[in-house]
């Protein structure tokens, strides 16, 4: 990470972020090192099994309240390469954010199902969905661009995942497939904003023209997905962007487009900030108070949106 005092935010960022959040509060937050954490991969080794080994190489790992398999780690000598251990390469554990472990526990994927995570790679939340299914049922693991698609392979193949199917398409044409699913992850691809503290880019690419286009995309695939659940079925939208425009305007947008959506609350054990009901000219609907909007500062992670929704059962 850069030394703070040299990292500029761009002026009209920091305006539009004093009006969302206590602003101090997220940039020291967004400029210090994030926490490392993994989730146990129960499909292969039993958690007990896996702290046991990691443990005994000096890991120390602390429990995630709202994940069972989640836990942050630090070694005892200051590593941080987490990754680099033969239980990492034997698919034992995935290293992953502890916010993103959130989505597949909304989604609540159960064996047997046809769920569809509609912009899979790099896998850290297929392979949780699929951990989930126990392996029993269709995963469906998609994303658009071929060169992601090889990350994702190796994910699922060395976590062990044997139900899934990899496809490359845009996720607007699953609407073409004729396939219904129970379930649905969209981890829509989005400014980024959250992610600030292991990405330090996203500060300089920033710019509200590309926010605009991402929520173009954004509201195209959660109709799309919404669309194709079959009718009872449930969809998870989510996002590590903090634009209210690519969170609970998306929402709103989808609550407007179609009947029969409705938002579903979930609780989880972990801090969490009113979402925006109000953003400049735009005034969303009351029901994204329904869903989950965490700033880095929160939980010291990093920033995230997730929102469940189920379709109704009389379409």
């Amino acid at each position: 990470m850069p030394n703070a005092s040299e990292i500029e935010f761009k002026p009209a960022f920091v305006e539009r972020y004093s009006k969302l959040t206590d602003f101090e509060a997220f940039k020291t937050c967004s400029l210090s090192f994030p926490r490392r954490s993994i989730r146990i991969n129960t499909l292969k080794k039993t958690v007990t099994e896996v702290k046991k080994r990691l443990e005994g190489q000096g890991w120390k790992l602390d429990q995630i309240p709202w994940c069972l398999e989640g836990f942050w780690v630090e070694h005892e000598k200051g590593r941080r390469d987490i990754g680099n251990t033969p239980e990492h390469m034997l698919g034992y554990y995935y290293v992953q954010e502890a916010v993103s472990m959130i989505p597949p526990l909304a989604l609540d994927p159960q064996p047997g199902e046809i769920i569809l995570d509609m912009c899979a790679s790099p896998g850290s939340k297929s392979s949780q969905i699929a951990q989930m299914m126990k392996n029993e049922g269709i995963l469906i693991a998609n994303d658009y661009q071929g060169i992601r698609l090889a990350p994702l392979g190796i994910n699922l193949q060395r976590m062990g995942i044997t139900n899934s199917i990899i496809t490359l398409m845009e996720g607007r044409y699953f609407e073409k497939s004729g396939i219904q699913f129970d379930r649905i992850l969209v981890d829509a691809p989005c400014s980024g904003t959250g992610t600030i503290r292991k990405s330090i880019k996203t500060l300089r690419i920033w710019n509200p023209n590309a926010i605009k286009r991402l929520a173009g995309t954004q509201r195209q695939l959660i109709k799309v997905a919404y669309d194709i659940l079959t009718p009872g079925g449930t969809m998870v939208y989510s996002t590590c962007s903090c634009e209210p425009e690519e969170n609970e305007g998306i929402i709103d947008h989808l609550l407007n487009e179609r009947q029969g959506a409705e938002l579903v609350p979930f609780a989880l054990p972990l801090k969490r900030s009113d979402p925006i009901t109000v953003f400049g000219k735009f005034t969303y609907s009351d029901e994204v108070r329904k869903t989950l909007r965490l700033w880095p500062q929160d939980n010291n992670t990093e920033g995230f949106f997730v929102a469940k929704i189920r379709k109704s059962n009389d379409l």
